[in-house]
């Protein structure tokens, strides 16, 4: 009888341990989660929630700074505001009758107007209702060039021509319509302002360049004079001026409305308000992404104490694995590649949630729904990380088990 010596390096081969391939990783990974849904899916939903109030802060804030890019785009950025500032005695100091006209004169002003407060009378919207109660309305007299030179549209109604600025005709702000419970007025609609009665021939909307406008009742200049007794000062100049010399004309028009005293005009950009405005609210977007940032790491605190759990219950599955020739590295390949395909179904979850709400609360507030796709690849890859993390321990842990000690465990 002949016997065959088998090649020695064949025999090594055969005895090398296998390998697993990315599906084969995959598979494997993906036991735990299949057996156990449940689980799985609680542990996914903490990272979910994690991620989804990242990307919703994130895109939230890009949403409103889109909406704020596109207001100013439609609104302008040149437009200037010259009001009173104070004297050195600190008093008010009014601007002189002529400012209008003198502003007007300078060669890059393309458009002005002035708005002039009366400061005597309240807005009422019937004789009955009690002189303490004026809900906070103003009365402004208005140029018939306003609209056009604030950008601000009307809600309805018409705006005041040069006829209708002789006569007791006013139209209202947004919010003074709202508290005079007119906010779709009929026609022949009459409030009373100060002792006469005023028709309301339109509605403004919203103006974000003049904000002081939206709880006022806006009336001609000639009938502010001939009906209220306004004296024809200017409260407020609106200079509409070329882009590229904004900044020019911001340095002239204090000394071109009151050449005498200049120091006591002051002269503002209505757009760096809003942008100002825009820029305090960062601070609080910083503050909800530090709460998406605590409730990510919670998500990973759960997605480890997962794991963990999964080890000491499956120690059994991990010692017939180890029996059959799966080595440490292949144990370790499938606990970690479970929490990371755990910690990716939460992250991709919280990234669609996230989202979603953006598009939602946008849609509410007329903005264009934006969310950056930094956002959305760092959130994925913030849940990747901590999977890793969050499993790393477990891994180990399940690999250093020997068979015996796994498989005689009850």
């Amino acid at each position: 009888m002949t016997v065959r010596i088998r090649n020695p390096r064949a025999a090594a081969e055969e005895l090398q341990p296998t390998r697993l391939y990315p599906g084969d990783v995959v598979r494997v990974g993906a036991v735990g989660l299949r057996t156990r849904p449940m689980r799985a899916f609680l542990s996914a939903l903490g990272i979910a929630i994690g991620i989804a109030a990242m990307v919703a802060v994130v895109g939230i804030s890009s949403s409103s700074r889109a909406g704020l890019d596109r207001t100013l785009a439609s609104l302008g950025t040149n437009l200037l505001t010259v009001s009173p500032g104070q004297t050195l005695s600190g008093g008010d100091a009014p601007l002189p009758a002529t400012a209008e006209r003198m502003i007007a004169r300078i060669r890059q002003v393309e458009s002005v107007s002035a708005v002039g407060q009366i400061k005597d009378a309240d807005v009422y919207r019937n004789g009955k209702t009690p002189r303490i109660e004026t809900n906070g309305l103003s009365v402004y007299a208005v140029r018939t060039g306003l609209r056009a030179t604030i950008g601000a549209e009307l809600r309805g109604g018409t705006w005041l021509n040069g006829a209708m600025s002789r006569y007791p005709a006013t139209v209202l702000g947004a919010t003074a319509a709202e508290r005079l419970g007119v906010g779709h007025a009929k026609p022949g609609t009459q409030v009373l302002i100060g002792e006469r009665w005023f028709t309301v021939v339109g509605i403004l909307d919203k103006a974000p360049l003049a904000p002081e406008l939206d709880a006022a009742a806006l009336i001609g200049w000639p009938a502010a004079r001939q009906e209220l007794g306004f004296d024809g000062r200017p409260t407020t100049v609106f200079a509409r001026t070329q882009e590229a010399y904004v900044e020019q004309v911001g340095e002239m028009l204090g000394a071109t409305a009151n050449p005498e005293a200049p120091g006591e005009v002051q002269v503002s950009r209505p757009s760096d308000a809003l942008a100002a405005k825009q820029a305090a609210s960062r601070a609080f977007t910083g503050l909800l992404l530090g709460v998406g940032g605590v409730a990510l790491l919670v998500g990973g605190v759960g997605v480890a104490n997962t794991m963990v759990i999964s080890v000491l219950e499956r120690r059994a599955e991990i010692g017939l694995r180890r029996s059959l020739g799966a080595t440490r590295g292949h144990i370790r390949t499938q606990f970690l590649s479970e929490s990371l395909l755990l910690s990716a179904l939460g992250g991709l979850g919280g990234a669609l949630l996230g989202s979603g709400a953006t598009a939602a609360f946008a849609l509410s507030q007329s903005w264009p729904a934006v969310v950056p796709p930094w956002a959305l690849v760092g959130g994925v890859t913030a849940t990747l990380a901590i999977g890793a993390l969050a499993g790393l321990y477990p891994a180990v842990r399940a690999s250093r088990l020997s068979p015996t000690e796994a498989l005689a465990t009850p």
